[in-house]
């Protein structure tokens, strides 16, 4: 049920929605728009018509369109952006201090506004809000690196991640998790054709969101193999559901580092296409 609905007080029937649904499911050429018949299967809820609407006449799913945030200007300038995309580092030594419980809603919260494919909204996050969280994941995983060399289970090749439990065991070197504060791991089903796809779009918008709060990020490769080729009962440990993937996953936390510059591009690999005509 889409629960189209059109204040008709509000409403100039300037036929926008229709022009802007992706489905063309909305008539908005009678007056009053609404959805054509035996078309309600065909929306991809993608709240396009919401967005769009002038005037905000037009709720669609119970949304009250005074509940969305207008767009009034407010956003970076290209400038802006810019400097944000090319001064954003990799952050591998963090601040003790946890993100406050506030500050990591609104950066989820604003993460969930990421673009999926089919708008299937379907990628999971799974968080750690605080330290104590952190140190009990970091706990699971280095025993679970440990266990799994006991038991020979850990190819030559990956060799390298018997040296960092030994690390962490013997010293307190913690290259795994880089002693941040915070991880988040974000999952799809796996019956999603755009399941990494999407996770990889959610953390990128988690990413810029998080710098532009001065939240250091990186993305955490090396513990991404741990659970896909070392433990992969891990996943289960952290409650992430047995039939998703998982996308990729980044530690973050306050940068203990400030860097002064951006570094400089080894330069653009670009492709401009250009259909050659017989």
């Amino acid at each position: 049920m889409l629960d189209f609905k059109i204040d008709e007080q509000k409403c100039t029937q300037c036929g926008i929605c229709s022009k802007e649904c992706p489905m063309l499911i909305i008539n908005g050429k009678n007056g009053i728009p609404a959805i054509k018949e035996g078309k309600e299967k065909n929306c991809i809820q993608c709240q396009h018509c919401l967005a769009v609407c002038p005037t905000g006449a037009l709720s669609i799913f119970g949304k009250n369109p005074e509940n969305s945030v207008a767009v009034n200007g407010a956003i970076p300038s290209a400038t802006e952006m810019e400097s944000l995309i090319k001064t954003r580092r990799s952050i591998r030594k963090f601040k003790k201090d946890e993100v406050a419980p506030g500050v990591l809603n609104k950066l989820v919260e604003t993460t969930s506004y990421a673009p999926t494919g089919h708008n299937k909204n379907e990628v999971l996050l799974s968080l750690t809000d605080s330290k104590a969280a952190l140190e009990d994941v970091r706990t699971l995983v280095y025993d679970a690196i440990k266990q799994a060399n006991e038991e020979g289970k850990i190819p030559e090749s990956l060799g390298m991640f018997v040296n960092f439990q030994n690390m962490w065991h013997d010293k307190g070197i913690d290259v795994l998790f880089r002693d941040a504060p915070h991880l988040i791991v974000a999952s799809a089903p796996k019956s999603n054709s755009n399941a990494v796809a999407d996770c990889m779009i959610y953390l990128s918008y988690f990413e810029l969101m998080a710098n532009a709060m001065e939240i250091g990020t990186l993305w955490d490769g090396l513990l991404k193999v741990v659970f896909e080729s070392i433990a992969p009962s891990l996943k289960a440990k952290l409650n992430i559901p047995e039939d998703h993937e998982i996308g990729y996953m980044m530690v973050f936390g306050y940068a203990a580092t400030k860097y002064a510059r951006s570094i400089q591009s080894e330069g653009l690999h670009l492709n401009r296409i250009s259909i050659q005509h017989i």
